[in-house]
């Protein structure tokens, strides 16, 4: 007999926005596995009875990080325990909740995932950015800047993105964004298409510097922008103007 992991999506930075069922599975839990993308309000929810392990990586950490946090929930699970592994946003959208899910598969543990709002959507919202919209966006993709390290080449095609899609929401790929947006405009992107990028969204922090795809990267700099951030590009990004409420 194992214990069972939970994958739980801690939603993208406001603590009101986490599920009914994380927030059940928290009460219940034994161990908290938990990232840095989760709110300090959320941590507050877990129990004291319950062990909390930051098993966060920081942008630079090498890729064996993911493996301790994989040891780390089968060694838990074999004792018997409940284990919440908690990730900012969705656990399996860019949050390697995948990867976590067919590692306690080959080790026989079991494991449930739950979803959360992702800060791709989360960002966009509070900031009055409908991703898609029946006048002016019917497409809408989801991209990582920042690929997997081992890979050998770049899978991403921007260049066919840029006229293939109608809102393109970007994650992790601030440190990028001069690049990607110059290969956009080589693949026929509109040099006036509008782009938002937004830091620590759905937070007291959230924060928002608009301009099109030829000056935004000018603007990242002089208004000092770090990560945590999301990138959203296209037509739907002007709307923030008319409809935004935060």
């Amino acid at each position: 007999m194992t214990g069972k992991v939970y994958l739980v999506g801690a939603g993208p930075g406001d603590s009101k926005l986490i599920t009914l069922r994380a927030v059940e599975l928290l009460e219940k839990a034994d161990v908290v596995l938990y990232d840095r993308l989760v709110s300090k309000k959320i941590i507050s929810m877990i129990p004291k009875k319950a062990e909390k392990v930051y098993v966060g990586r920081a942008v630079g950490d090498d890729t064996t990080h993911q493996n301790t946090t994989n040891d780390l929930m089968v060694q838990y699970a074999k004792s018997k325990k409940n284990i919440v592994r908690l990730k900012g946003g969705d656990p399996i959208i860019f949050g390697r909740g995948g990867e976590e899910a067919e590692f306690l598969k080959e080790n026989k543990i079991k494991y449930e995932i739950v979803p959360g709002i992702t800060s791709g959507i989360g960002s966009a919202t509070y900031a009055g950015i409908p991703l898609t919209h029946r006048k002016h966006a019917s497409s809408v993709v989801f991209v990582t800047g920042h690929e997997d390290p081992e890979k050998k080449k770049e899978i991403v095609k921007w260049k066919n993105l840029a006229k293939s899609v109608d809102t393109i929401v970007i994650m992790m790929g601030l440190s990028r964004i001069d690049v990607i947006c110059k290969q956009l405009i080589a693949g026929g992107m509109d040099k006036k298409t509008p782009v938002a990028v937004i830091q620590n969204g759905t937070t007291p922090k959230q924060k928002m510097i608009k301009g099109t795809v030829t000056n935004i990267a000018k603007k990242v700099k002089e208004n000092k922008i770090t990560p945590p951030t999301n990138i959203i590009i296209g037509n739907v990004v002007d709307l923030s103007d008319s409809i935004g409420w935060k």
